[in-house]
């Protein structure tokens, strides 16, 4: 269903045709190999960009122009895909049908989204020093947010622990000491790198021709001097960290966090086996985690299972008191050896299968929902549609779901608990 055109060399456009919405959207996207000496800049730009461009300087010109197109909307588009990171800009609009008589929308939009990002104010021919400042402020400020939600805080310590020599320990925003360095003079040089060599995505979804896009973008693109630079496949979770590991903090509840490795990736065929297995395990209200640990023996506050199938890392995190800790852990590694063992009922399941099909259901609910998995499912190298993912998940049977149980082994542990715990 999607329809893919090459632009230029590196430079895509994926269409998905849908005329059954009133909104299109359209996103472009620069892809960067996750790094952590560039992770805070990739994570700037965007919303640097969206500050103001020659023609409308400022945001108050920015709101009134997306006004006139019908309440149009633009934001930044900062994600983490395996070994990737990726920034650019995200657009929402009416479709040109839904127009009055004459207006057209989308063209417009492409105008503008070549103004932010071709455009932008500059100050000395760099960034405008004040928007630089100001979205650093904010930058550094949400990066440090996640030590205010202790749950947050304690997944990225154990995920770094775990992560120390694989690139899915850098943060999506990247860190707080990164982002302190930043400077109109670094940001503007790093976005002209992003320019010229990052492979580009761009993705849309609406009613239009897509050859008529596509002869409008590769204008826009060709106005940009480019020497792409392919990017390195993605890879399996790189070991080098692990351990068990404390951290002391004034807390009220400790929060233990278990990194678990699986070969299985979501590039595998065996795939929607560790996604059954996970939802199975511990990712829901009726998942044998939450049954057992949290319903049956009161043994946490909370407690879920994550799978981050770009990487083949499957993660516990529990908020517990602290003396529970061994009785905890003992649960959890018990509970995977009953999945192990194929001690899963029907309704187990049965009930785990129809989450994670509840959810590709609503894959095709709208313009920004189809975007946001199949973008993903495409920098992340996904072969599987998703109604060929749907069909699979349907299919898994008991049997692999103990075979997908029986890789994933402990690799790392994390508490976050007081002092006097």
């Amino acid at each position: 269903m999607i329809r893919t055109i090459s632009l230029l060399p590196g430079a895509t456009l994926r269409a998905f045709p849908a005329e059954r919405f009133k909104q299109g959207c359209l996103s472009i996207q620069f892809l960067r190999p996750m790094d952590r000496q560039e992770a805070a800049l990739n994570a700037l730009i965007p919303a640097v960009l969206l500050r103001g461009t020659v023609r409308r300087p400022d945001l108050r010109a920015i709101t009134q122009h997306l006004d006139d197109l019908y309440g149009a909307s633009v934001g930044a588009l900062v994600r983490r895909v395996g070994d990737y990171q990726t920034l650019g800009l995200y657009c929402g609009f009416i479709e040109d049908r839904y127009a009055f008589a004459g207006d057209r929308v989308l063209m417009p939009m492409i105008d503008f989204l070549e103004e932010l990002l071709l455009s932008p104010v500059t100050e000395d021919g760099v960034f405008f020093q004040d928007f630089v400042d100001s979205e650093k402020r904010n930058l550094i400020a949400a990066i440090q947010a996640e030590r205010n939600d202790k749950r947050a805080y304690a997944a990225g310590q154990m995920m770094r622990r775990m992560c120390a020599a694989d690139s899915f320990g850098v943060p999506r925003l990247g860190e707080a000491e990164q982002a302190e360095k930043i400077c109109p003079r670094s940001a503007w040089d790093h976005y002209q790198k992003v320019l010229r060599e990052s492979p580009v995505e761009i993705f849309y979804v609406g009613g239009a021709d897509p050859e008529v896009l596509a002869e409008r973008l590769r204008q826009m693109l060709g106005k940009i001097c480019r020497q792409p630079v392919d990017l390195p496949a993605q890879t399996p979770f790189r070991d080098g960290g692990g351990g068990d590991h404390t951290e002391l903090m004034e807390v009220s509840q400790a929060k233990l966090v278990l990194g678990f490795t699986t070969p299985i990736t979501n590039r595998d065929r065996d795939f929607p086996a560790m996604q059954v297995l996970n939802a199975l395990y511990g990712a829901g209200m009726t998942s044998k985690l939450f049954m057992d640990i949290r319903e049956k023996r009161s043994l946490c506050y909370s407690i879920g299972s994550g799978y981050y199938g770009s990487k083949g890392i499957m993660t516990v995190s529990a908020g517990i008191d602290a003396r529970n800790e061994g009785l905890v852990r003992q649960r959890i590694e018990a509970l995977l050896d009953e999945c192990r063992a194929g001690q899963i009922s029907d309704e187990e399941l049965t009930a785990a299968r129809e989450a994670i099909l509840s959810g590709l259901r609503a894959v095709h609910d709208s313009p920004g929902s189809i975007e946001g998995y199949e973008s993903v499912a495409a920098i992340g190298r996904i072969a599987l549609s998703v109604e060929e993912y749907y069909q699979a998940v349907e299919r898994v049977t008991r049997e692999q779901v103990m075979a997908a149980a029986r890789t994933v082994r402990l690799h790392t542990s994390y508490i976050l608990k007081g002092a006097a715990s």
